[in-house]
């Protein structure tokens, strides 16, 4: 059975009366609950908790890992995030959600700033499939329609994408590059925008089957791992070798 964490700082959610108000159980158990609706194993990790939920027992029995964070990425500890990387590398995938872009996690994998521009003002989002084919994309219609969300604009300071699945259009006359996938060592990355913490975002039913979707894409390819370093020859190599 696929195996997930949700990750969340869980600190608008003690400070902000509105998102405890959406969220009871943080943005985490919202996104948990739908998740376990789907069959997949979930577990649930916070900042605050010892090394950030995020054990090696954890992380080792972790198949997709589900990022969301906003007020404190700077009280992330840096070992904790050496060791997400490197299960990345190892094939865990990874969902980075809303202002995740900002995360150390994020930064580490991308190797650029991923600022962009943003405003609070309650508009429209019009999320608009770019990649009808993609397995991310199953269930969902030509776009979603978000009737108030958070801007966010480019230029988004990101590699080039491996693949482009959402761009956004907002009711102030920005877009975004809402939906991209990567690709690093043997882990998928899967960036979807929509999430601000005082919206009800995660309880909207196209937004929880995208995210169903990234996760079971997400998860690690069940073979054997590239082996690294200095290797012994397949063949008899005839001379050169000494």
């Amino acid at each position: 059975m696929l195996k997930v964490t949700v990750w969340n700082e869980n600190r608008h959610e003690q400070k902000n009366p509105i998102v405890r108000d959406i969220y009871p159980t943080g943005i985490h158990g919202a996104i948990a609950q739908f998740l376990e609706s789907e069959g997949i194993e979930t577990r649930t990790a916070t900042l605050d908790e010892p090394e950030h939920g995020l054990t090696d027992e954890v992380l080792a029995a972790t198949d997709v890992l589900v990022w969301w964070g906003h007020l404190a990425h700077g009280e992330v500890k840096d070992e904790i995030v050496q060791k997400v990387q490197q299960r990345v590398l190892a094939g865990m995938g990874l969902i980075v959600l809303h202002s995740g872009h900002f995360s150390k996690i994020f930064k580490t994998l991308m190797g650029t700033s991923c600022d962009l521009k943003w405003r609070e003002a309650d508009e429209k989002e019009r999320l608009w499939v770019v990649s009808p084919s993609h397995p991310i994309t199953e269930g969902i219609s030509e776009y979603i329609e978000l009737e108030k969300e958070e801007m966010y604009g480019e230029h988004f300071d990101i590699p080039k994408p491996d693949e482009l699945i959402f761009t956004s259009w907002f009711e102030g006359g920005e877009v975004f590059r809402s939906g991209i996938t990567y690709t690093r060592g043997n882990g998928k990355v899967f960036y979807f925008r929509p999430g601000h913490e005082t919206y009800p975002t995660y309880h909207n039913e196209q937004i929880q089957r995208v995210i169903i979707n990234a996760v079971k894409w997400a998860a690690p390819v069940k073979r054997e791992r590239p082996v690294y370093g200095n290797a012994k020859p397949l063949e008899q190599i005839q001379g050169g070798q000494k």
